[in-house]
């Protein structure tokens, strides 16, 4: 079947399944001067020592529900609003993934987190209870790997022995800040996602057992001019693209020196289209690509082209992915989060909406 390939130049038609792009010979890079100064290479290798995920009840019910071990039905969590929701929800990854490091709140050195809601709130609400060291971090739905870029930086560098990385978000929430109130009822595009409620947390330790981060490659602010706010993955898959391009190059790898590259949060159409820009660069993002908004829910759920929101990859990579890890039934990831950074107000003053991912390599 035929599929548009868009390259931010021209439009043409190909069949990328039955006529993959040939993937382009490259030296390894050598020196660092050569590289773009865009990617961190982490030779004292922190790991991660901790992770956890908290899902809702939609998310359990999905393909991965296997994997998800902490799960809440009550949609309030017992709180009074969806807001306390989100926080009590964002709270518990992080002191569960602090248990799964056999670690307490006091050992840990630094939080490192962020969310949807205005001002972080729910990560500023979190670090009050934990009562340690905290620099809140905004990357939209990319704040995850934003988190775990700075904390490995910080780790690596001998700053800190244990910090925590965490971000989540809320379906409720979300839909009453940027979209609509749930009792108006909007109908949504096909095209639209849906904003996963669930929380993700991972320990960067200078010690202990666990997958590596060796290397991290930071996005940059990319605007292909989508103004429509359900449409984000059109509006996230050029900073992915641009991302890993400049990763695979400061690297001098390719697709098929990792065994799984997730981004998240396009969901299918935005995956598709993030397929096309790679082909059109050059690689041929083969069976080991996933992304995260994709793979979270099924047709049946109805949630159109599948998850978004902070809370999207922060789960599912700390549940699939880092479980297949622990598991060594994989030894090498590339994990890209991505964000939309508009604002309700930016967007209904008619601004286009920037897009960012940033990129961090696990590894056994």
């Amino acid at each position: 079947m035929n599929k548009t390939l868009h390259t931010g130049q021209n439009t043409k038609w190909v069949s990328c399944e039955k006529q993959p792009a040939p993937i382009r010979k490259r030296e390894v890079v050598k020196k660092m001067q050569d590289t773009s100064k865009r990617t961190l290479f982490f030779g004292n290798r922190p790991k991660i020592i901790g992770c956890s995920a908290v899902v809702g009840a939609r998310e359990k019910e999905g393909p991965l529900g296997k994997f998800f071990r902490n799960v809440e039905t009550d949609k309030t969590l017992g709180q009074k609003t969806f807001e306390n929701a989100e926080i009590k929800m964002l709270e518990k990854a992080v002191e569960s993934a602090t248990r799964g490091a056999k670690l307490r709140f006091s050992e840990i050195d630094l939080l490192l987190s962020g969310d949807l809601m205005n001002q972080i709130t729910s990560s500023s609400y979190v670090a009050r209870k934990m009562a340690v060291p905290y620099m809140g971090l905004y990357s939209a739905c990319s704040t995850m790997t934003q988190c775990l870029t700075l904390g490995a930086s910080l780790v690596n560098a001998g700053y800190f022995d244990n910090i925590a990385c965490a971000t989540g978000s809320h379906f409720a929430t979300a839909e009453r800040q940027f979209r609509f109130p749930l009792e108006y009822g909007c109908q949504r595009p096909p095209y639209a996602q849906w904003t996963v409620t669930g929380a993700g947390c991972s320990i960067i330790g200078k010690d202990g057992d666990g997958p590596s981060i060796t290397a991290a490659t930071i996005g940059k602010a990319i605007d292909f001019g989508i103004k429509d706010l359900s449409n984000m993955g059109a509006a996230m898959a050029p900073a992915a693209m641009d991302t890993l391009c400049t990763l695979f190059k400061d690297t001098g790898t390719d697709a098929s020196d990792y065994d799984m590259i997730v981004t998240g949060d396009l969901g299918k159409l935005g995956s598709d289209i993030f397929r096309d820009l790679m082909s059109g660069e050059g690689y041929y993002m083969g069976q080991d690509y996933s992304d995260c908004g994709a793979i979270i829910y099924d047709r049946n759920q109805r949630c159109y082209q599948g998850g978004s929101g902070a809370g999207c990859s922060a789960a599912v990579f700390n549940s699939f992915v880092m479980e297949r890890l622990w598991k060594k039934t994989i030894n090498k990831v590339v994990f890209l989060a991505t964000g939309a950074l508009m604002s309700n107000t930016s967007s209904y003053q008619g601004e286009s909406i920037p897009a960012i991912s940033h990129a961090v390599v696990v590894e056994n």
